[in-house]
């Protein structure tokens, strides 16, 4: 019998979103069977409780299903030819829905000029041009499908033109290919782009001048930004002035085809350019995350799949060390396949996100494990003092007790979520602020577990304070700043 653990676990795993049209009813294989022959060919019987089953290791059986589901589900004639990758339409829909919610959201205010024009970036987005056709037919969503070979350039084109209801949603952009190996030239303004970049569409052929935004705490000659060698990802593609409400990328997860080809139960086929990457998809994203430190708000949100759980601790790391106001993740779940998502953006948050509604607790805590040997309990306070003062908080160490009394107003608060911090003077440290009923008023603990492994606990004081609701997102920015200082 399940253990009481282990049904709590499976009860709070993530499932398929609500929005998702397979949420509640599974595709129905007997009936896909009964309206569309070529696809009845590819079904068979199960013995045990007779139902309708495909073979999923069978290429043709996976691509002839996506093609009925699209078809029949969203109106959406497609095709891809042998070798490209085959995608399954409920995984690819959770996506799309979860932007949806990061759109509709009111984290980061509302950048579109435009009205309610959603506009969308897919980066690779392969011969199945899966989703500018899903965001354009279930949203309305106009997009840019950038792609670099010419087989997938091709026929994302043919699926798009083959649906004309919503082919003048969907631009199939060419990214020209840097067959010299890495290089970079100057721009006007002296950053560093990779490679020289042309984008291409409908045969005409334009130069495109990137004009980067600079940014403070990402230098793009740093050895250590220097990971990924490869076609061009979002500068030299994006053109000078365009604006994104999103972008979006199912990166190439492997970094070899034999690592590719480990799963033995499924077949979703896959070019190399589709499913390969030196350094896998960490390098990938990383890269991304890398020209999205130049464009910034370009793009109000930047998103990626990632297939690695592992790849997100190191892959948010980065994107703090880039300077971003704001990171969210998520779990698509889809049978019994897991993919994570990763958002990120640099538009400041809304001021209305300091609500008292979004606090969820009076006591949060957290573990910092692999503390690096030099750092202690005194160090993690002192940096939380910084924190907090360089904001403007007051903040009232107890060194003997290993705690800190911080009060903060609203502005205090909307500075330490939107990253805003001024030097700070030594010689006056932090200033006194008066405790009043409108101000946040929390502790911050810092107890010893084991070596190196910290729990930093954070108490809010007055629950009832009309911007408590401030605690928790301020406390999570703490853990996020902490992890990236002391455990690297």
């Amino acid at each position: 019998m399940p253990s009481k653990k282990k049904r709590r676990r499976e009860s709070e795993r993530p499932t398929i979103h609500p929005r998702n049209k397979y949420s509640e009813t599974r595709p129905d294989f007997a009936l896909l069977a009964s309206l569309y022959p070529s696809f009845n060919a590819f079904v068979f019987y199960s013995h045990d409780a007779g139902r309708p089953r495909i073979d999923w290791t069978d290429f043709n059986a996976t691509r002839e299903l996506t093609r009925v589901l699209l078809l029949h589900d969203h109106n959406l004639h497609w095709w891809i030819p042998d070798g490209q990758l085959c995608p399954t339409v409920p995984n690819r829909s959770n996506y799309i829905h979860w932007i949806e919610d990061l759109l509709a959201s009111d984290i980061i205010p509302k950048t579109n000029t435009s009205g309610d024009n959603v506009r969308g970036f897919d980066i690779g987005t392969g011969a199945n041009c899966i989703y500018p056709l899903l965001g354009a037919s279930l949203l309305g969503w106009s997009f840019v499908g950038s792609d670099v070979t010419g087989i997938a350039l091709e026929w994302a084109e043919k699926n798009v033109q083959n649906n004309p209801h919503i082919s003048q949603l969907i631009e199939i952009r060419k990214v020209e290919s840097c067959e010299d190996g890495p290089s970079t030239e100057e721009s006007h303004d002296g950053e560093s782009v990779s490679c020289e970049s042309k984008t291409e569409l409908s045969g005409s052929t334009v130069r495109e001048e990137v004009d980067p935004l600079p940014s403070a705490s990402f230098d793009p000659h740093s050895d250590a930004n220097k990971s990924y060698y490869g076609q061009p990802v979002l500068l030299g593609v994006v053109r000078d002035g365009e604006k994104f409400d999103f972008c979006m990328c199912n990166p190439p997860f492997f970094e070899t085809m034999e690592e590719a080809g480990l799963n033995p139960k499924t077949s979703c086929g896959g070019t190399t350019e589709e499913m390969i990457c030196p350094g896998g998809e960490k390098a990938f994203i990383n890269r991304i995350i890398e020209d999205s430190a130049v464009l910034k708000q370009s793009f109000r949100w930047y998103t990626s799949m990632v297939g690695r759980k592992s790849n997100l601790k190191s892959l948010i790391s980065k994107l703090r060390e880039v300077g971003v106001t704001i990171v969210k993740t998520t779990e698509f779940v889809q049978g019994q396949t897991c993919r994570w998502g990763l958002a990120w953006s640099f538009v400041p948050p809304a001021r209305k996100i300091v609500l008292p509604h979004v606090a969820e607790k009076n006591v949060m805590s957290f573990m910092l494990e692999g503390l690096q040997r030099q750092f202690s309990a005194f160090h993690v306070l002192q940096s939380v003092e910084s924190l907090f003062c360089s904001s403007g908080a007051s903040c009232k160490l107890n060194t003997s007790s290993f705690m800190a009394d911080i009060t903060a107003s609203n502005d205090h608060c909307d500075a330490i979520l939107k990253n805003e911090f001024q030097p700070l003077d030594e010689a006056s440290g932090c200033q006194p602020v008066q405790e009043t009923s409108n101000n946040l008023c929390f502790r911050i603990s810092i107890f010893q577990q084991i070596p190196g492994t910290l729990l930093v606990k954070g108490s809010l004081q007055h629950r009832d304070n009309p911007i408590s609701g401030a605690f928790s997102l301020i406390f999570q920015k703490l853990e996020e700043v902490l992890r990236y200082k002391f455990c690297r």
